[in-house]
């Protein structure tokens, strides 16, 4: 099963490249089992007050929000493997 992952950021937060960050070093471990989407909120509003998403970065695995915050490689990939 492939993981899909969303990253909600915004242009004017300091923490979201640090997000970005983390999924892509945990993209390039898991390789095809993980797709990576980045949801910049400005573009993309809707998405993000489907998921009830009120900061940003926020991070949701297979639809569901993980991670509000930017998180630890660890605590991503712990998050991943469940």
């Amino acid at each position: 099963m492939v993981l899909k992952v969303e990253v909600f950021t915004s242009p004017s937060c300091p923490y979201c490249p640090m997000a970005e960050q983390v999924v892509e070093e945990a993209k390039q471990e898991m390789g095809d089992a993980m797709e990576v989407e980045v949801v910049n909120i400005m573009t993309d509003r809707q998405r993000a007050i489907d998921y009830g998403i009120m900061a940003v970065p926020a991070i949701a695995i297979n639809g569901v929000i993980e991670f509000v915050g930017a998180p630890s490689k660890e605590e991503l990939m712990a998050k991943l493997k469940l």
